[in-house]
């Protein structure tokens, strides 16, 4: 039977399976003696199957894939490369009724910190794990950039035989080794030709070996980039920002794109010393300074009444968000904008806890004092931070600088990392722990001692009381990742069922008791995971 007569009589069977053998009689041959035509139609169906796929010729094969990389990291010790082999499968116990979890820890919140401390020591992925690996990084964003480091180089190329784990390559400079930040003509090439993922990570590559190097590569093909790319390299100058960087940056803000011009403003802005900087001192100072007529020294304000040319190409945007006022825009975008050592002097030699402390006229308090915040936080000034936050037992509403938490929280991440556990450790035993968890999540972790035994008491406190359980899960699920494992001994007495005060929540001493013993055998199986990492 010739190819094109199988094609007519295949699209004929289709044709009658589709219309039902009752409506369109089968092709001739189709049915078979003694047979039901709607049998017969699928006895031929199964003929014409065996026939195509017997006809079918073998495909030329594929070049072999090119072995895997070295990986001339240390083997990961085999208890730690079964601990990995739990986590990676995800074999906590599910949640038990009414949405309770239980007290098995969560396997899943524990893998991130598992894949650092396992970088940490130097430790290569075991080929085995590989695909569980790369699969649980396709599933979560958070996860990607420790299992890519983890998976390492065999993670890379088994990532370009299976498309569903693309994301690896973008996330690992198409998956190509990038060249020694020396070897010029390496560099250049794949400046020029590379796909954009391995020129990004090529220019922060350069940045961190040579900043310099970086913004001349940059500056040669600058003009022919598109302006979203533009954008994404700009932003890796703020590695190692210096007053080096000025004329690049003072050049971008006549950019033809104003993401680029309101980029390069912020970061210049961030220089004290440039000459953006001081233009934006001098706007802002205009508008901010001491009524000396006042009885008690009082900071007077008076917003910008126009958004001028000048003020445009140094970043400040003209058009108020909605349910902004234009003056209060331009104005917070001036003060934040310029170097914080312009107020000391220009306020009467004050230090910055004496300028915060000062009242301002007309209700531009809040406004002025957003604006600082901000300032501290881009220019990493922690004296203002300092002056900004004040002392943590003081109310929030009724601080120096002020009540935002999410503003807190941005002056926290200036300081060192003990001085911001103990401001937040003050914070809980003055206030509890209702406001906390946005600043808990700026520390480091593990929490250093005062900072855990300030949760771990105000937790005591609320269970002691019969509070709702439940308004502290998030608190709960910070502490079994972010305090000290060393701290389960302390929690041990706390896991057993309190009496429950008149007025409490139903039930609550046993939730209670339920969560303080997940939290120990979370605290322990960190404290295992570590110690097989150890060995």
């Amino acid at each position: 039977m010739s190819r094109t007569t199988r094609t007519t009589s295949w699209d004929e069977l289709v044709t009658s399976a589709l219309l039902g053998t009752d409506r369109r009689t089968p092709p001739d041959g189709a049915p078979a003696p003694g047979r039901e035509a709607p049998l017969a139609l699928l006895d031929a169906a199964a003929v014409h199957t065996v026939r195509r796929r017997a006809g079918l010729r073998p495909a030329a094969a594929r070049p072999r894939p090119e072995p895997a990389p070295r990986d001339d990291r240390r083997e990961l010790p085999e208890p730690a490369r079964r601990r990995l082999a739990a986590l990676l499968a995800d074999r906590a116990a599910p949640a038990g009724s009414g949405g309770r979890r239980g007290t098995t820890p969560d396997l899943t919140e524990l893998l991130p910190q598992w894949l650092a401390a396992a970088a940490a020591h130097g430790y290569r992925a075991p080929a085995s794990e590989l695909p569980a690996l790369l699969d649980a990084a396709r599933a979560r964003t958070d996860l990607r950039p420790l299992a890519l480091r983890f998976a390492g180089p065999r993670g890379i190329w088994l990532a370009g035989l299976n498309a569903e784990w693309r994301f690896a390559l973008r996330g690992a400079a198409g998956g190509t080794a990038l060249p020694a930040p020396g070897d010029g003509d390496a560099v250049r090439r794949l400046w020029e030709e590379g796909l954009f993922a391995e020129r990004v990570a090529l220019l922060a590559s350069i940045r961190a070996h040579d900043p310099a190097a970086a913004v001349a590569l940059l500056s040669e093909t600058w003009q022919t980039e598109r302006a979203e790319d533009r954008l994404m390299f700009l932003d890796s100058l703020r590695t190692g920002l210096s007053d080096a960087d000025e004329p690049f940056l003072d050049h971008a803000l006549s950019d033809r794109s104003r993401n680029v011009r309101a980029t390069a403003a912020e970061l210049l802005s961030a220089l004290p010393g440039s000459a953006l900087a001081g233009r934006m001192a001098a706007r802002a100072a205009v508008c901010v300074g001491l009524d000396r007529t006042a009885a008690v020294p009082t900071i007077d304000v008076e917003a910008p009444h126009e958004c001028d040319g000048g003020m445009e190409r140094d970043g400040v945007v003209p058009a108020a968000p909605s349910g902004r006022g234009e003056r209060a825009w331009w104005l917070g975008q001036l003060v934040e904008a310029a170097p914080l050592a312009t107020w000391p002097e220009r306020l009467g030699g004050r230090t910055p806890q004496e300028i915060v402390a000062l009242p301002v006229a007309d209700d531009w308090g809040d406004e002025l004092h957003a604006a600082w915040c901000r300032a501290a936080v881009r220019q990493h000034d922690a004296d203002w931070a300092r002056a900004l936050l004040g002392i943590p037992s003081q109310p929030p509403a009724t601080g120096p600088g002020t009540s935002s938490l999410a503003e807190r929280a941005q002056l926290l991440a200036t300081l060192p990392a003990e001085e911001r556990a103990a401001w937040v450790a003050g914070f809980i035993s003055a206030h509890g722990l209702s406001e906390a968890f946005q600043l808990l999540g700026v520390c480091p972790v593990p929490w250093a001692e005062p900072l855990g035994r300030a949760v771990v008491d105000a937790l005591d406190i609320a269970r002691d009381a019969g509070s709702y359980p439940w308004s502290f899960s998030g608190v709960m699920g910070l502490a079994e990742r972010c305090l000290d494992p060393a701290e389960a001994s302390r929690l041990e007495p706390l896991t057993a069922t309190p009496d429950e005060p008149e007025g409490a929540s139903p039930g609550a001493g046993g939730y209670w008791s339920e969560a303080f013993r997940r939290l120990v055998a979370t605290l322990r199986l960190r404290a295992a995971m570590h110690a097989e990492l150890s060995a």
